[in-house]
């Protein structure tokens, strides 16, 4: 994209978190409109990684004014036009504060940590962007998909306790003599397809919303329904958005489908599943294994009745936190930024219709 003309240019404050620093955006806003755009002003929101994503969770479960209202944000938001924030909540205080907002460019696809009915009652944009961590997370879904069919990881905890342990009790799959099916075919299960591809394995998947040459053109066989994902997959991996359709859609009818050697592996949303089935099935050996990065209590508490199974793979929540995810988010959020300034528009704004954009 080429230089954002600078009588164009608008006022920005980037919020700088523990996974995507401030400096990330800056750089990107220089690089995709040019180094004279802006005024951009820094601020970081204080606390660990760990605060973070904990108060990351919180709002996504009850909403931006469940945590502290960040009084850094609050005090430097000003004059700013447009404001850039990965996790940092965006409450009505920020939005209050704020008396020429524009827009607010969340680095991520989900909009959790922002009053998106505040926003749209003062005519600010709430934009996300999408795709920014989907390698890392097909990445991941594939580490445990691994993990799970070959134990690797129990193998490796055998070792570090002093032993060489090779009987695990599951069926020891290789991937490639198998079907694996997808639930959701957006950017994180395109993604997984195109890196499946050297597998071998048939790939099928159950996404109403996706025609079927984007599933032709990934190698992708259409599943008419949810079951027949269940049914016949070997490894069910889930890769879709959580909505109110979605949330719990998944319990003990689809685990009871599964073939009891088949493994289940979740990098989307726990709340997509209903945990207590997934509990069920692995400590009965209903199925043979999972794989789970996401919980829903993150971190597991010590007597976490999940920490002592002994057939699935446990992540902290951390398929989309890598180095080029962080890049890549603050470069999707400075074009979003550029779009606003050249075109006074978002198309990818959650709240485009009530703003009489579309």
């Amino acid at each position: 994209m080429a230089s954002v003309r600078e009588e164009t240019a608008v006022r920005v404050l980037v919020v700088g978190d523990r996974f995507i620093p401030a400096g990330n955006y800056a750089e990107a806003l220089a690089e995709v409109c040019g180094p004279r755009f802006g005024p951009v002003r820094r601020v970081d929101w204080p606390g660990t990684k760990a605060e973070q994503h904990a108060a990351q969770q919180t709002m996504e479960w009850h909403g931006a004014g469940a945590v502290a209202v960040p009084r850094e944000i609050v005090g430097a938001v000003g004059n700013a036009e447009v404001l850039a924030v990965h996790f940092a909540p965006v409450p009505r205080e920020v939005l209050q504060a704020a008396g020429r907002l524009r827009a607010v460019c969340v680095a991520r696809a989900g909009v959790e940590n922002v009053d998106v009915a505040a926003a749209t009652a003062r005519r600010v944009a709430v934009v996300p962007v999408f795709g920014r961590n989907a390698t890392a997370v097909a990445e991941l879904a594939i580490g445990l998909m691994l993990a799970e069919a070959r134990d690797i990881a129990r193998a490796d905890a055998s070792v570090k306790a002093g032993g060489w342990r090779k009987d695990f009790g599951g069926p020891g799959r290789e991937i490639g003599a198998g079907t694996v099916g997808l639930i959701g075919l957006g950017h994180v299960g395109r993604a997984f397809a195109e890196r499946m591809r050297g597998f071998g394995a048939r790939l099928i998947a159950y996404d109403p919303y996706v025609p079927d040459d984007v599933l032709a053109h990934h190698g992708v066989a259409r599943a008419g329904d949810l079951d027949t994902v269940f049914r016949e997959s070997d490894v069910v991996q889930l890769f879709a958005r959580l909505t109110a359709e979605t949330e719990r859609f998944i319990g003990a009818r689809s685990f009871a489908l599964m073939k009891p050697t088949a493994y289940f592996v979740n990098t989307a949303r726990s709340r997509l599943v209903d945990t207590y089935a997934l509990y069920e099935a692995l400590a009965n050996r209903r199925i043979a294994g999972a794989g789970l990065d996401v919980h829903d209590q993150e971190p597991l508490p010590a007597d976490s009745p999940w920490r002592s199974l002994d057939n699935v793979t446990i992540t902290t929540h951390y398929a989309g936190d890598t180095t080029t995810t962080a890049l890549r988010s603050a470069r999707l959020v400075a074009e979003v930024i550029a779009e606003l300034a050249t075109t006074g528009r978002c198309a990818a704004a959650v709240n485009a219709r009530e703003l009489g954009w579309v």
